[in-house]
């Protein structure tokens, strides 16, 4: 007695498979990209299998190698476009974290990055910790799994391309990346300004004060108070921005 499956479960199998694994390849999950590759393909093949009601139909026929590798990369292509929207967002804090702790002197120390395993700066990394703890609080994974299952039903196996609209709306995201960033490092530069203009003032009266000995403490612990001030705020750009970003991946469903 053998066990058999058709071609069609096969098929839709390998191009769920496809469309899931981009998407994994991009997830911005702290240390999740220095995870082991059996743990990232296990995850991709839960989905997988948990996207089963979805499944496309496919013809019960066989298919030539080019028309089924042309199919997958289109797959793979859709998940990846959603993996680097979502890894827009989270680079935007990263990019704000470094451009103010350079001013603050947080660029002096360095720790290791859980997702990289490089040096990083101090900042950047509470960021990435902050705001994949953020995806899980605000239901942003529940929302990609909702996207990947429409996205079967919108674009079937083969048919999904690049559109204009869905290219340009990614290319905002990524304008909106680097505007975000300075909206939310601004704040801190400035006081950051002030605090060097204090400083100079201050050497100028009393011209013994080892200012740069001085400056660095100052500076770190002001930028420090003004991120903690400042982290319901932040949250609630992350949301903003959260949302914009799934708005983009809808958008681009014609949902």
């Amino acid at each position: 007695m053998t066990l058999g499956l058709p071609l069609s479960t096969l098929y839709a199998f390998l191009l769920v498979l496809a469309r899931t694994a981009g998407l994994v390849a991009f997830l911005p999950f702290p240390g999740f990209r220095n995870a082991p590759d059996t743990l990232r393909m296990m995850l991709a093949l839960v989905l997988t299998f948990s996207l089963l009601p979805v499944w496309p139909s496919l013809p019960n026929t066989p298919v030539s190698m080019t028309t089924l590798v042309a199919w997958v990369f289109a797959e793979a292509g859709f998940g990846l476009a959603a993996g680097v929207a979502i890894g827009l967002l989270t680079e935007a804090f990263q990019l704000a974290m470094q451009i103010l702790g350079l001013q603050a002197g947080y660029g002096y120390a360095t720790t290791i990055d859980p997702t990289s395993q490089a040096d990083a700066g101090v900042l950047q990394v509470i960021a990435m910790l902050m705001t994949g703890l953020l995806l899980f609080t605000l239901g942003i994974d529940r929302e990609l799994f909702r996207i990947l299952a429409a996205s079967f039903e919108a674009f079937p196996p083969g048919s999904w391309a690049p559109a204009a609209a869905s290219a340009e709306g990614i290319v905002r995201l990524g304008s909106v990346m680097f505007s975000l960033a300075l909206r939310m490092a601004m704040p801190v530069i400035a006081m950051l300004l002030l605090i060097d203009l204090a400083l100079a003032l201050l050497g100028r009266m009393q011209q013994q004060l080892q200012l740069l000995s001085l400056a660095f403490p100052v500076k770190m612990l002001a930028a420090l108070a003004v991120l903690i001030a400042l982290a319901p705020t932040l949250a609630r750009l992350f949301e903003s921005s959260a949302e914009r970003t799934l708005g983009v991946l809808w958008h681009g469903l014609g949902r």
